[in-house]
């Protein structure tokens, strides 16, 4: 029986929107404004998360 590997959830911080284009207030010689790509630190650029171990302590 094939085994399915569950879908990667989207990351709590971005949301799945993992990168965005920000200006610098200057422009090209062209007229354009001149941007940068920012990626979000919690899933550096991906969208998901991937799923962590959790352990937890049992009594004291």
């Amino acid at each position: 029986m094939p085994q399915h590997t569950p879908a990667p959830r989207p990351c709590r911080d971005c949301d799945g929107h993992a990168s965005a284009m920000v200006t610098t207030g200057t422009r090209k010689s062209d007229g354009t404004r001149t941007l940068i790509r920012v990626d979000c630190p919690a899933c550096q650029g991906t969208g998901h998360r991937t799923p962590v171990a959790v352990f937890v302590r049992a009594g004291r």
